[in-house]
């Protein structure tokens, strides 16, 4: 007999976690993502649709975000990279904006205090970052820089006694249209090194302004900014950020969290067309009664078990010490490229209603494009696998 729509909150395998990787989680993580599944459920979800449509981000949201404490859960809290990264995937999963928003101000810019900020330097500024008391941005790619910034950062450091003079244009920076702080990383004229700084969005100098007309991420504000003789006090320029080696520190972990992404994105897909594919009458029957949309939900499933499993073990590595850039640089490729194939499959699955936002999956589709292409290109991190795999660099 063919499945109802009924029948659908009854089947096993709701979660589309089909081989049961949380159960890898300690009780106390499991709990403590069950509490952050139930706050997305009621607070992010519903309002996900209409902030995407407007573009706007719903700072009303911030304060509750702040006391659902979940900046930086491994270094801070002692959870493990595992929970961190299925963290990350459920906050896509609600709504990939909100997932970036954290994404940013947690992995890139606090990351980049955590790890590369003298003690002092943490010490003053983390208490208020942690508790989203300041929100942060990270400003790394450029105008004329976004795969090529190791070598080609164009945006300069110049020191004048006791303070650095910042000139330059930094692009497609998230949060920046509202942040308090931006991380700044700018090549020192001095040595041709690149450095990191804590600039203060209200200095004489600093200019933000939202990039309109985006079909991805639509809630996310990203910015264009601008520095002209900008005036950074000396304390402000991060102790340990004195090379491009260091920035990739902060890149080779916030690499886990996209791909984590990416399964979350997937499995939104999986949630989407499933319900749509059980609840859809086409010829008198449920839509899911039909072998070519089972095989349809089996792939999207199978792409997303393949992603997670990838993720699970290379966030077991990352725990032990252990992973290694070119495993980052794999996962993020592979993983985000199953994400593609998955939302294409599932925007086929809702037919014409899959491409109009009402039914969620247009938004799916579309967010999906934004995590193919930041932290690292496919292209790019394929060639970080290859020369991994082949000891020649093909990257010109």
């Amino acid at each position: 007999m063919a499945t109802s729509a009924a029948d659908f909150p009854e089947l096993p395998y709701a979660d589309g976690d089909f081989f049961a990787f949380e159960q890898l989680l300690s009780g106390k993580e499991q709990d403590r993502l069950a509490e952050v599944r139930d706050f997305l459920a009621r607070e992010v979800k519903p309002i996900a649709v209409d902030c995407w449509n407007r573009g706007e981000f719903p700072m009303d949201l911030v304060p509750k975000l702040a006391g659902l404490d979940l900046v930086s859960p491994v270094r801070r809290q002692g959870y493990s990279n595992l929970f961190a990264g299925m963290l990350h995937a459920e906050a896509t999963r609600a709504d990939a904006s909100i997932a970036t928003f954290l994404g940013v101000h947690d992995g890139l810019f606090t990351g980049s205090i955590e790890l590369l900020a003298s003690q002092e330097q943490q010490d003053e500024w983390l208490p208020d970052i942690y508790a989203l008391k300041k929100i942060g941005a990270f400003g790394l790619t450029e105008p004329l820089g976004g795969s090529d910034v190791a070598g080609g950062t164009r945006t300069t450091a110049r020191r004048d006694g006791d303070n650095w003079i910042l000139n330059g244009a930094k692009r497609w920076i998230g949060n920046a249209t509202f942040s308090d702080w931006v991380v700044v990383y700018a090549r020192d004229v001095a040595d041709n090194q690149v450095k990191g700084f804590m600039v203060d969005t209200t200095l004489a100098g600093y200019s933000a302004t939202k990039i309109e007309n985006k079909i991805s991420l639509r809630t996310v504000q990203n910015a264009d900014i601008v520095l002209t003789d900008v005036v950074v006090p000396d304390h402000f320029k991060l102790a340990n950020a004195n090379s491009f080696r260091d920035v990739n520190k902060v890149l080779k972990v916030t690499r886990l969290s996209v791909a984590w992404q990416a399964v979350g994105l997937q499995m939104a897909a999986f949630d989407v067309a499933r319900r749509y594919a059980v609840e859809r009458q086409q010829f008198g029957r449920p839509l899911a009664s039909f072998q070519l949309i089972q095989d349809q939900l089996v792939r999207i499933l199978g792409n997303t078990v393949s992603s997670m499993g990838m993720m699970v073990r290379l966030s077991q590595l990352e725990d032990a010490g252990e992973a290694k850039d070119e495993q980052s640089a794999l996962a993020k490729a592979f993983a985000t490229d199953r994400m593609r194939e998955s939302v294409a499959l599932g925007r086929s699955i809702l037919g014409g209603n899959g491409i109009v936002t009402d039914y969620g999956m247009a938004k799916i589709f579309a967010d999906a494009e934004a995590i193919y292409s930041y932290e690292g290109t496919a292209e790019i991190n394929t060639l970080v696998t290859g020369r991994a795999i082949t000891g020649i660099s093909a990257i010109v």
